[in-house]
């Protein structure tokens, strides 16, 4: 295919994707169950975080956080006290444990009470329209509270050259136009041309194939030749290809 060709197919297969029937599959289903905007990013980010392996069981870990929670993610996190860092015991998510999970919410919550709110922290982050500094400046605001170090490991840097999937992926549900149904758009102050793809096994695997990529590792150096390519063919909204690249992997075996 030539340049013209591979962007008709990849917006033919971006709309063919972005729709509700895309929500049952994904974790993102998770804080579509919640409407106030507090709600909605707080469960994103911690499914978010625990979005990597088998996609049922992310699935059921971020549902037992909800539950956690008592369905209720921004009441719980402005009102946890200590006294409570009982009902964490036995969740785990892979490496993410329930020492891990109390360690976020206390994050979150000061967060929420000095620093306004997750997108403040994300948009006074941002750098020469660059988001990616912003997730660096994110996670040094996140680990202000006590913490054992083992935890900084759930939280990327793009600084020490990570693609910062899982990051970049609870930023595209969050700044996203929601038209379709799939993303949120709840972060209006954030322009959804700064995005970074969601860059995974299914993604790098097609892009290479499409020759958009030609790195081998999927680090931050891959994602910013990627960011590149998708931006030539939508620098408004460049981040929409991740719903082609990633369904041509995940449902096409493309």
């Amino acid at each position: 295919m030539n340049k013209k060709e591979l962007k008709i197919f990849l917006d033919e297969k971006a709309a063919q994707y972005e729709n509700n029937d895309f929500i049952p599959h994904d974790p993102i289903q998770i804080p579509h169950r919640f409407d106030l905007k507090e709600d909605i990013e707080i469960a994103a980010f911690l499914t978010a975080t625990i979005a990597w392996g088998n996609r049922k069981s992310i699935i059921n870990n971020a549902t037992k956080m909800m539950e956690i929670m008592g369905e209720a993610p921004h009441d719980f996190v402005i009102n946890y006290t200590p006294e409570q860092a009982h009902l964490f015991e036995g969740f785990v998510h892979r490496t993410f444990n329930s020492i891990d999970f109390e360690t976020f919410i206390r994050a979150l919550k000061n967060i929420y009470t000095h620093h306004v709110g997750l997108e403040q922290v994300f948009l006074s982050g941002i750098t020469n329209g660059d988001l990616q500094p912003a997730i660096t400046h994110f996670k040094k605001v996140f680990f202000e509270v006590d913490h054992l170090p083992r935890t900084q490991k759930h939280v990327s840097d793009p600084s020490k050259n990570s693609a910062a999937k899982r990051i970049n992926m609870f930023l595209r549900w969050m700044i996203r136009d929601a038209r379709a149904g799939v993303d949120f758009g709840i972060w209006k102050s954030i322009s959804p041309s700064l995005l970074s793809c969601p860059l995974d096994v299914h993604t790098s695997n097609v892009a290479r194939k499409l020759r958009l990529l030609s790195r081998k590792q999927n680090d931050g150096k891959t994602l910013a030749e990627l960011d590149k390519a998708l931006r030539k063919m939508d620098p408004v909204d460049p981040v929409k290809y991740d719903f082609a690249l990633f369904g041509l992997g995940a449902f096409e075996n493309f």
